[in-house]
């Protein structure tokens, strides 16, 4: 087992500014998203240019932060809403909702394809394998703070915290919601597929491994457990996720449209 390090989650610090780690992993997955989209774009046949990718991160940018603190307020915070209204603006405390900032991101993905006149499906199409790195290094920023621990266990691997053993539930999602789940994106989308393909199979995989880590991750306090005494908010959330990816590579396979991201 290993002891948790009580690492600073304070990165850098000018007079009175605080940089905080879980702020620059915002900004990692910001930029690998940017980097990578701009790869895409410059692929021979690609329908997308570099000043479009620059607008869609920063649509997707104000997408995210807005609809994921919203969202954590909403879903598991409201009481704080009641209790402190601007305690929504201060995102480097942490509590961002993945299910916030995906509704989020998806009202900018469509703000976007509206005023640029692409297909709204080809937008989240082409946006799909993005997402993954800012999963990870968020997640990472998770474990920084010292939050969203597991439950307690006795696996090799689990950490010390408060002389309890854990599971770092933090660093299973960064390993499956970031590198797996890009991983699989990055290869799936490597050529053409079908239009909603990419999107189809972006939801099901997220849901599915987000639906299997709240099996070891402890609830939210002012949540718990739900249903049943162990269904949790974040496998409500996901299931109707796996079910309409599941439907989308389905509808997809089945018409073979051509994806409009390629000439």
């Amino acid at each position: 087992m290993f002891v948790y390090p009580n690492p600073d989650p304070i990165a850098l610090s000018i007079g009175p500014l605080h940089v905080r780690w879980y702020g620059l992993m915002y900004l990692v997955g910001f930029l690998g998203a940017w980097w990578l989209a701009r790869r895409r774009a410059s692929r021979p046949g690609s329908t997308w240019k570099p000043i479009d990718v620059d607008d869609l991160i920063f649509y997707c940018a104000v997408g995210v932060i807005l609809g994921g603190r919203l969202g954590w307020m909403l879903f598991y915070g409201t009481e704080r809403i009641l209790a402190d209204p601007l305690g929504v603006l201060r995102i480097w405390e942490g509590g961002m909702s993945f299910h916030g900032g995906l509704i989020g991101v998806l009202v900018a993905l469509a703000t976007f394809a509206n005023r640029r006149g692409r297909q709204l499906v080809d937008v989240f199409d082409f946006t799909a394998p993005l997402p993954a790195i800012g999963f990870g290094a968020g997640r990472i920023g998770n474990f920084i703070n010292g939050e969203l621990w597991g439950k307690p266990t006795d696996v090799p691997w689990a950490f010390v915290v408060d002389g309890v053993a854990l599971h770092p539930s933090q660093l299973y999602e960064a390993f499956l919601e970031g590198l797996v789940l890009f991983v699989i994106l990055w290869w799936f989308t490597s050529t053409p597929r079908p239009r909603w393909a990419p999107s189809g199979l972006f939801l099901a995989c997220y849901g599915l491994f987000r639906f299997a880590v709240e099996f070891v991750r402890v609830p939210d306090e002012n949540r718990g457990y739900l249903l049943l005494g162990w269904v949790t908010m974040g496998q409500i959330l996901s299931l109707p996720m796996i079910v309409a990816g599941l439907w989308m590579l389905a509808v997809a396979y089945r018409r073979r449209q051509p994806s409009g991201n390629y000439t």
